[in-house]
């Protein structure tokens, strides 16, 4: 192996007789080492996509949520949520009440989602919107700036929000009358409007723990679920791993389940995935047109060193060392211009991640200036370990024409 590293390397940046291989040579490198940066920056722009979309995500939903295998509420006691708070990784674990209701103005209805939070999960997200005023008080509600516009509503408008449930039980109060109280349709104040991510402002209303609960007919200690958010400096994949060990082993693991970010909007994240591989699967055709002029490169050296190739084979070597030799060169082809195609996306990103270089086209339409990027290991060592894989395949056809070459027996050809 020793031996073929180094006649390989002696191939590769030895002078050659014929330019035109090194022009070939060189064009081979350079589209590695464009194919891999191109698709490194594309891929890492698309994982800044990916990422801001979770961090807006969880300005109101969490990481991870606790919510019930069966039905829509179940009891959370205070220590459970010592329990949970007390899980390696996790920063914190809240209560909430959501699920369906009908808004309904004076002239218009809408189908909404109510959330409730508790007062630390509401003061948190205050602080993290960096809102002038709370979003709500008491019983009034925050309404999501789509939503307003639609239902043509403004602060402090006045509405009446219940289940859908409390449609089916006014049908059954008409056979039971006891069932009247419970038919208290509640109102609301709009203290507030906001705009925070389309999901949320288009059908998102946010209110107290306790009202919500009322909206939604949830008895007394009942809730939807719990906001488990991860501590400073944890990974989303530890995070939930040590949730998911926590739940096996706790006594709640028969009637509630882990619920992560990614699989309750599963459908918006599989679509930025799908996009996300989809430019993968396209950006690696340069590395593979680049790949096979690597083919053509191999094989002129192949030709132009027939006479080397003889006298390496009277020094003894055989076939499959001829093979190694070519094979060899074209990995350390692939190598070269993987490592630099990778330091060059870096460099690109790190600038990019550090000074916003390249701006979006219309600044007012987004709630950031400039293409975010997100660089992830993994995907580095995918795209260097199928792009230096796809060189040493190109190299097969080149080295077994080499081997041919060297273990014909036509001594003229060799020794012209």
């Amino acid at each position: 192996m020793k031996t073929g590293l180094w006649i390989a390397r002696r191939f590769s940046f030895a002078r050659k007789r014929f330019r035109i291989i090194n022009v070939i040579s060189a064009i081979s490198l350079a589209g590695i080492v464009i194919g891999v940066s191109t698709l490194l920056v594309v891929m890492s722009v698309l994982n800044g996509f990916q990422k801001l979309a979770r961090d807006l995500f969880i300005t109101i939903d969490s990481p991870a949520q606790l919510v019930p295998l069966k039905g829509r509420s179940f009891a959370v006691s205070d220590s459970l949520l010592n329990s949970i708070r007390a899980v390696e990784g996790v920063g914190s674990a809240e209560r909430f009440a959501e699920g369906e209701a009908i808004m309904a103005t004076r002239d218009k209805s809408e189908l909404v989602i109510i959330k409730g939070l508790s007062d630390k999960a509401h003061r948190r997200l205050v602080s993290q919107t960096h809102a002038a005023n709370p979003f709500f008080s008491g019983e009034t509600i925050a309404v999501g700036e789509l939503l307003a516009y639609r239902t043509d509503l403004y602060a402090f408008s006045q509405v009446k929000i219940f289940s859908p449930e409390l449609i089916s039980f006014g049908l059954e109060s008409l056979s039971q009358p006891y069932m009247m109280p419970v038919l208290t349709i509640p109102e609301a104040t709009v203290s507030s409007l906001f705009s925070l991510q389309k999901i949320f402002d288009d059908r998102y209303v946010l209110t107290s723990e306790r009202f919500a609960q009322r909206v939604l007919l949830l008895g007394n200690g009942l809730c939807s679920g719990v906001d488990i958010r991860a501590g400073e400096g944890v990974s989303n994949e530890t995070f939930i791993r040590s949730l998911r060990s926590w739940l096996a082993r706790s006594p709640v693991k028969t009637n509630c389940r882990i619920r992560s970010l990614d699989e309750k909007y599963s459908s918006v994240f599989a679509v930025m995935k799908l996009e996300k591989w989809v430019s993968f699967g396209v950006l690696m055709l340069i590395i593979l047109v680049a790949s096979l002029s690597l083919t053509g490169a191999l094989a002129m050296t192949a030709i132009d060193k027939q006479r080397e190739l003889f006298y390496l084979r009277c020094l003894g070597l055989e076939k499959p060392q001829f093979m190694a030799i070519f094979i060899i060169q074209g990995a350390m082809t692939g190598v070269i211009g993987t490592a630099a195609g990778a330091c060059i996306a870096w460099s690109i990103c790190t600038l990019q991640e550090l000074f916003g270089i390249v701006k979006l086209p219309s600044r007012s339409a987004f709630i950031i200036d400039a293409y975010p990027v997100s660089m992830q290991l993994n995907d580095f060592i995918a795209v260097a370990i199928l792009a230096i894989l796809l060189c040493i395949a190109v190299s097969l056809y080149p080295a077994r024409k080499a081997a041919m070459i060297a273990t014909s027996h036509s001594l003229d050809l060799k020794t012209n």
